[in-house]
């Protein structure tokens, strides 16, 4: 729901940029504040804003698991979002971090790790 109230404020600031633009004459100026406008709009929402309306207003992000990996579990460090998966064909496990905008993400490899085997206990 915030990103919808995110998105519709960014629109009718563009909006409202070209509206000023024509009533002064100039709506080429205008359509150039309205595009700036939805740049700063559209920059500020993928750097910074997707992963902080995700984690604490419950806004919605999408990540596929990768071709043949399993997924394990997610959690979230700071504003960061770390999710863990197992790659049976090699026998790693794969901790990836989504960073804001994709900019300073992480990777952690454990090799050896097969955390999908079950274990008999001893008697």
């Amino acid at each position: 729901m915030i990103t919808y109230l995110y998105w519709a404020a960014v629109i009718a600031l563009s909006i409202l940029a070209l509206f000023i633009g024509g009533r002064l004459g100039s709506l080429s100026k205008g359509a150039i504040v309205a595009a700036v406008i939805f740049l700063i709009g559209w920059l500020a929402y993928f750097f910074h804003y997707e992963q902080v309306f995700v984690k604490r207003f419950g806004g919605i992000m999408r990540i596929s698991v990768p071709e043949g990996q399993r997924h394990i579990g997610a959690t979230w460090k700071e504003d960061n979002l770390w999710i863990q998966n197992y790659d049976p064909s090699n026998n790693t496990c794969i901790f990836s971090e989504y960073s804001k905008g994709n900019l300073l993400e992480g990777r952690v490899i454990i090799r050896n790790c097969n955390p999908l085997q079950q274990t008999v206990p001893s008697p």
